[in-house]
């Protein structure tokens, strides 16, 4: 196999584990502010496992993707080339065994890396770990909780959870802090899907997996869209007066909320699902960024 190739096969495979995607690897350096940026070590390796849990998850949705023509459908002939080629399934680069067998040797790694460091670690987390590592391996294959209406509740939960089990493995049980600056996290990669959801309700339809874009058509999406973004506004507003944050705690995550306001504007009073998308990938990051800045001030 020439140099070329090889090169050109290593970027397949970063493609088919969607490397470029990374708001759910910054859990980790929320974790370890959380932390008190302390157990860096430990972070680190846990850091490892999540990227290959991650990738296993999205090889296999691609797999599950493929195979029902879902992707097909929402990434057709007329899609650009760089959104076509992050499916390299579909541009033939990869075939099916390749995937799988890249998916499930990313499963069986990452599930060594986090339950590993999970049997020195409280209970909780070892179980919290060991629901993760399924969930997402069943996400779009298996079980195929992305189709049966769970998809949602996903999104949120794994995000929600890796910084909770960061906490857990160097800390042992968190703060209220730490459990609403989770839900803040997990909050955040739900509110890209479920404009990503706007946006393949058809596709996804076609094939069966049942999002909340697919059953409650586009007004009740639209309304339960609005509802996660008061959720989480309403999470960070309320958090000091629960005795989990500072008082101006608020004030730090106001530029986020900011381009969640505008993420809602361009998403649903414009009907924009792929640019709220990026909207929402903004608002993430900079809400993650202010948090780790809340806590480098508060711990």
């Amino acid at each position: 196999m020439t140099a070329a190739l090889t090169a050109s096969r290593l970027g397949a495979y970063a493609r088919l584990a969607k490397l470029d995607v990374w708001d759910y690897y910054l859990a980790l350096p929320l974790a370890w502010s959380l932390c008190g940026f302390t157990g860096t070590g430990v972070l680190l390796l846990f850091g490892v496992g999540t990227v290959l849990v991650i990738a296993a998850a999205v090889a296999l949705d691609d797999v599950t993707g493929f195979r029902d023509g879902s992707d097909a459908a929402n990434y057709g002939p007329d899609a650009p080339a760089r959104r076509l080629a992050r499916k390299p399934l579909l541009t033939g680069e990869l075939d099916e065994r390749q995937a799988l067998v890249f998916g499930w040797a990313c499963a069986v790694l990452g599930g060594v890396c986090w339950l590993g460091l999970g049997l020195t670690a409280p209970l909780w987390t070892l179980v919290l770990l060991a629901l993760l590592l399924v969930s997402a391996v069943q996400y779009s294959y298996g079980l195929k909780i992305s189709y049966r209406g769970a998809q949602e509740v996903f999104l949120a939960g794994f995000g929600c959870g890796l910084v909770l089990c960061g906490v857990g493995l160097v800390r042992g049980a968190p703060t209220a802090l730490a459990v609403v600056e989770a839900v803040v996290f997990g909050l955040g990669p739900l509110l890209v899907g479920v404009y990503s959801n706007a946006n393949d309700a058809a596709g996804d339809a076609a094939v069966g997996r049942r999002t909340v874009a697919v059953l409650a058509g586009p007004g009740g999406h639209r309304a339960f869209t609005a509802g996660l973004t008061a959720l989480e506004i309403g999470v960070v507003v309320f958090a000091a007066g629960l005795g989990a944050g500072p008082w101006w705690f608020a004030l730090a995550l106001l530029p986020a909320m900011a381009c969640r306001v505008a993420q809602l504007r361009v998403g649903v009073g414009l009907g924009d699902a792929l640019r709220a998308r990026r909207w929402g990938l903004l608002a993430h990051r900079v809400a993650v960024a202010s948090l780790v800045v809340v806590n480098l001030v508060v711990l």
